[in-house]
């Protein structure tokens, strides 16, 4: 993992020492790796909006990089002047990313809110294991939420410093919880699935089939999540009935993530219903997923050790995962336009 602070289109890379991030001295050798990860490193930087992502297509593409960039230079903010532009950025992560080509990058990057400065943190990216997506994780709850949900501020990453603690072993995700309802994950937004029985007023659209859009680093992808592609034609070991179903997420008191607004889109495409609202700790229902943008959409089977439904991978989040490798596959876009 390395780390730079960008200035016009130079990148410079820095070190952290004594929790003061310095230049690093380039006179005939490398940057040197830094030991934190990506939420220690950015504990020490200066605070202000950050946002992390990760790469595509071997390293060449990021689905909704323009969204990513918007959270560090928002319209409406009266703040000092950025030390790069949106343009400077797109060539410095397509400079880092090349690096590691033909692997994946995942970036991280925080503007500070004092000074304007525009950091990078740059590391190699693996993918999530495939039985993540086969069986599912485990998360559990935390009474917290943020302070101000419309600003992706790197001061949560310390005022949340001790609930990430509880991620580990076999807890993926912490969700974040108040008066009992669920709001959003600590990394993640957060969803669950209600289905009903009986199909209830209306045809039930057919069952699409994205195999086209997908290239065989879309059908890897695909095999992740349980689902197979023969001669052109997908399916899945538990394919969804034609039964009505409902998405449940909160609208207000979360961060909007950049995987949320595609994943609502595509529910919507698959015939889904949508209802904004937190859901309840208490309440059955019958999947339950996250998403985010180096994720995905990642399956869950147990909240504070409560099964989900049937304690397995839903079908409908296979059907929306299927979808959502399509949708990256033709969506992505290039680091330099």
């Amino acid at each position: 993992m390395l780390a730079f602070r960008l200035s016009a289109q130079r990148l410079i890379p820095i070190v952290v020492r004594n929790g003061i991030p310095q230049d690093e001295d380039l006179a005939g050798c490398h940057p040197a790796p830094q030991s934190n990860s990506p939420d220690e490193l950015t504990r020490q930087l200066p605070r202000g909006l950050y946002t992390t992502f990760s790469t595509n297509h071997g390293g060449t593409r990021v689905l909704g990089l323009t969204a990513h960039l918007e959270r560090l230079y928002p319209s409406t903010e009266s703040s000092p002047v950025p030390s790069a532009s949106p343009s400077d950025l797109r060539l410095a992560l397509s400079q880092l990313a090349a690096s590691n080509a033909p692997g994946e990058s995942r970036f991280r990057l925080l503007r500070s809110a004092s000074d304007g400065t525009v950091y990078i943190i740059a590391q190699k990216f693996t993918p999530p294991a495939k039985e993540i997506y086969e069986r599912g994780v485990h998360v559990v709850s935390a009474d917290l939420v943020r302070r101000d949900a419309r600003r992706k501020d790197s001061g949560f990453i310390t005022e949340s410093q001790s609930a990430r603690t509880k991620v580990g072993g076999e807890v993926y995700e912490v969700l974040l919880t108040k008066n009992g309802k669920i709001y959003e994950g600590m990394t993640s937004n957060f969803y669950i699935v209600i289905a009903s029985g009986g199909r209830v007023g209306g045809a039930f659209p057919p069952y699409r089939d994205h195999s086209e859009a997908i290239s065989s680093s879309g059908r890897g992808l695909l095999r992740r999540v349980g689902v197979s592609i023969r001669k052109g034609r997908y399916s899945t070991t538990n394919p969804p009935r034609n039964d009505e179903a409902t998405i449940v997420t909160a609208r207000t008191g979360i961060l909007l993530g950049v995987t949320r607004r595609v994943v609502i889109r595509l529910a919507r495409g698959e015939g889904m219903g949508i209802e904004y609202r937190p859901p309840r700790l208490e309440e059955e229902f019958a999947e339950a997923f996250l998403t985010s943008s180096s994720r995905g959409i990642v399956p869950i089977i147990s909240i504070d050790g409560k099964p989900v439904g049937q304690g397995g991978v839903g079908a409908w989040t296979k059907r929306l995962s299927l979808a959502y490798a399509a949708y990256v596959e033709e969506r992505s876009e290039g680091l330099v336009p």
